[in-house]
Formats: structure tokens, C-alpha cells, sequence
């Protein structure tokens, strides 16, 4: 009766043995004493070092109201682990590639640096992975991503504004003591088109690494990330040509007032109020394209300044008319001679201003 009992525990114990890793998306070898566990990054003197690139392809839209935008590219990471190396007399390959998700969750059987977007928003997808592992354990990972992820955006400077948008990646559940990402020296800019966003115009790529606050991030709670940044000028002559050019232009009309007779007063008026609805109707247009923003812009300060420029014409109006009425008509001149060079001076002086203060602190 033992020996019965003895044999079928040895028997039980063999097939608990022989039964692969069962982790949720991947198969790993049996955990045997020749086969040992390649789930954790390899241990060595210090960190894994995880050489990183980003190949842009396209910037598919920039959301100035949500403060988001959205991207694709081709993200590669390069490490090396000698659990993976492999004689290829034996296997009769220099490399081995698993490609397609199937085989990269099912078959690859190593350890990998699983990437997430930190500042994503609400879309992050990778349509394509190809695992190549040549045979001194070094292991290139590329994949196709998609997502979209936030950014801070100044608008101060509307429709002249320039933003940095930067797509963090980070090593999801191992701090810097573990494992930690370098930028490659490969291009992150696309090499063989132009980045067409509407309204945009991408100025500069560039990447780098940092280290970053995360619990989550192991024991340390410290991560290492990755760093796509682009920069990107929105192409202001579409709101010039539709608002600042026009409306400009008809302040200038409006000062026309100032070369008319005294005595024709509702005249002067009329101009000068047909402005001052043109001023308003534009400010109409700019909050149909401009996002809801609750701090003034460069394009707000132009039009509340045409605005107030024009209503300043209606109080001039209003002075030579009563100056007009008292029989000083020579005073009435003199305003209107000095209004002439006055109003002119102001407007553009100001504009001035407001640019160069726009430019000079946001």
C-alpha cells in the first residue's frame, strides 16, 4: 500500500513539474533547474539599459480646446539579455524573430520592457510588434503605435503660438534600479514625408530621458522614461488674412471721420458706429474658431483694442459736434488735425505693445 501511494505522488509531483508557466498572454518554459524563470529583467552589476527611439509618422490633430493631440510612429527598444543567447549551430539561425502579436505573446519566451504612455488621453493602441533576438541575447522590440496624449498649451500668443508636445513613455512596474532608458541616437523625425497637420507646421523633434515620481514604479518608486518632443508653429496666416488684415483695414476707414465737415455730425457717426458693429462681428467669427479659454490672448487684445479705437471715434464725434454748437469751430479743427496723427500713433503703438509683450513673457 506505501509503495502504491509513493509512486502516484511521484507521478502527481512529475506532471506539476513538466506544466508550463501559465502567465495571462504568454508561455514561458517549465520552471525546472535547467530552465529557469525569464519572467523578471536579467540581474547584473546595475540596471537594464534599454536603448529607445521614436520614429514619427504623422501628428493627426492638435486639440487646442481639450489640450490634447494625437500621434503615430514606430517606437524601438534595444536591450540585451544573456538568458536569451542561443548557439546558432544549433537552432541554424544568426537570429531569431517573432512577429505578429501571436507569436510575440505566445512563443517569444524572455523577459520584456512593457511601455506605457503616461500622459496619454484615452487612446493608445499598437497595431503591429516584431521581437528580433540575435544570438548574444541582444534583443531589439519595434512597434507600431497610436495614441493620443495631453499637453500644456499656452495660447497667449494666438494665432503666433508655438507649443512643445511631449509623448512620455515609461516602463510600467520597474523603477530605475531595475531597468533604464536611454534615448538612441536614431532620428525621431520621419525620414521619408512631411508631417501634415492642418493649421500646423512641425518645427523640431527631439528626444531625451528622465526620471519620474511613480508608486507604482517597483520599491524605489522612482521610473525611468522616455521622452518623444515635437515641436510645432500653428500657421497663422489663415487668421490673419480672415481677421487682422480686414479688420485693420477698416479701423484705418473708420478714421476718415476726422477729414470730414463738422456740421455733418450723423454722418460721422454712422462711420464711425458701422465700424464699431464690423469690430463686434468679427469678435463673433474668432470665438467660432478660437478654442473657450478664460485668459486673454494676443487675437483678444487686437480686437478689444479695435474695438475701444473706434468707440474713442465716437467721443471725438460727439466733442467737435458740441464744440461746433458753441461756435468754436477752430477748436473743433485742432481736434480733428490732432486726432488725425493721434489715432494712427496709438493703434499701432499699441499693437506693438501687446506683441512685444506676448512674446517677451508667454
Amino acid at each position: 500500500m506505501m509503495l502504491v501511494l509513493g509512486a502516484a505522488w511521484g507521478a502527481s509531483a512529475f506532471v506539476a513539474t513538466a506544466q508550463p508557466n501559465t502567465t495571462p498572454g504568454r508561455t514561458t518554459p517549465s520552471a525546472t533547474a535547467s530552465e529557469p524563470f525569464l519572467l523578471g529583467p536579467p540581474k547584473g552589476d546595475g540596471p537594464v539599459v534599454v536603448q529607445a527611439s521614436f520614429q514619427l509618422r504623422d501628428i493627426n490633430d492638435i486639440d487646442d480646446e481639450a489640450e490634447t493631440f494625437e500621434f503615430g510612429g514606430v517606437l524601438k527598444l534595444t536591450w540585451r539579455d544573456e538568458r536569451q543567447a542561443f548557439d546558432p549551430d544549433v537552432f541554424g539561425v544568426d537570429e531569431k524573430i517573432y512577429q505578429g502579436v501571436y507569436q510575440f505573446n505566445e512563443i517569444s519566451p524572455g523577459w520584456f520592457p512593457q511601455v506605457v504612455l503616461v500622459n496619454e488621453s484615452g487612446l493608445f493602441e499598437k497595431h503591429g510588434v516584431i521581437l528580433r533576438v540575435q544570438s548574444d541575447g541582444t534583443a531589439t522590440l519595434v512597434e507600431t503605435v497610436n495614441a493620443a496624449a495631453e499637453a500644456d498649451l499656452n495660447l497667449r500668443r494666438y494665432p503666433f503660438d508655438r507649443h512643445r508636445l511631449d509623448a512620455t513613455f515609461e516602463v510600467l512596474g520597474a523603477d530605475n534600479s531595475e531597468v533604464v532608458l536611454q534615448a538612441a541616437s536614431a532620428p525621431a523625425g520621419p525620414s521619408d514625408h512631411k508631417v501634415q497637420t492642418p493649421q500646423w507646421r512641425l518645427t523640431n523633434i527631439s528626444t531625451s530621458t528622465q526620471d519620474r515620481g511613480a508608486s507604482y514604479a517597483g520599491r524605489r518608486g522612482i521610473a525611468s522614461a522616455f521622452v518623444v518632443s515635437m515641436e510645432v508653429e500653428r500657421e497663422s496666416f489663415f487668421v490673419v488674412r480672415l481677421v487682422v488684415i480686414p479688420l485693420m483695414l477698416i479701423v484705418m476707414l473708420s478714421w476718415s471721420v476726422f477729414w470730414m465737415e463738422r456740421s455733418s455730425l450723423g454722418d460721422r457717426i454712422s462711420v464711425s458706429f458701422i465700424g464699431i458693429l464690423t469690430a463686434v462681428a468679427y469678435q463673433i467669427v474668432v470665438s467660432e474658431i478660437q478654442p473657450d479659454i478664460s485668459y486673454l490672448t494676443l487675437m483678444h487684445g487686437f480686437l478689444n483694442l479695435s474695438l475701444f479705437i473706434m468707440c474713442a471715434a465716437v467721443v471725438i464725434n460727439l466733442v467737435v459736434g458740441a464744440l461746433d454748437r458753441r461756435g468754436r469751430s477752430d477748436a473743433g479743427d485742432r481736434v480733428d488735425r490732432r486726432c488725425r496723427w493721434i489715432f494712427p500713433a496709438t493703434y499701432f503703438g499699441l499693437i506693438l505693445v501687446m506683441v512685444g509683450v506676448a512674446f517677451a513673457f508667454f
